[in-house]
């Protein structure tokens, strides 16, 4: 059952006093992204304990559709408008389904 798509997990977390302001941010990615050429899933989470941290859970057919889709113009406004309300850098990890 292995699969040649990439998973990605990306773990976002918000100063404490930004948190709604992040969410904004991160919500406004949800259309452009799921229209992009090469994603399968994107889908936003926010931790029911830290309601600072955000996670995407990604499925993209290639590395090369991640790497298009950290290029375009909506993520590139997002971490410029992120970056001073962030607690700490995003840790973005890849993945392959293997079983």
């Amino acid at each position: 059952m292995a699969s040649e798509t990439v998973r990605v997990v990306a773990r976002i977390t918000a100063q404490a006093d930004k948190v709604q302001e992040v969410k904004s941010i991160l919500l406004r990615l949800l259309q452009p992204t799921r229209a992009e050429e090469g994603c399968i899933s994107y889908d936003l989470h926010q931790s029911e304990t830290d309601p600072a941290e955000f996670v995407f859970l990604e499925e993209w057919v290639s590395g090369a559709a991640i790497l298009a889709h950290m290029q375009t113009a909506h993520v590139q406004e997002a971490l410029s408008k992120a970056a001073a309300l962030l607690a700490a850098p995003p840790d973005i990890r890849r993945y392959h389904l293997i079983a």
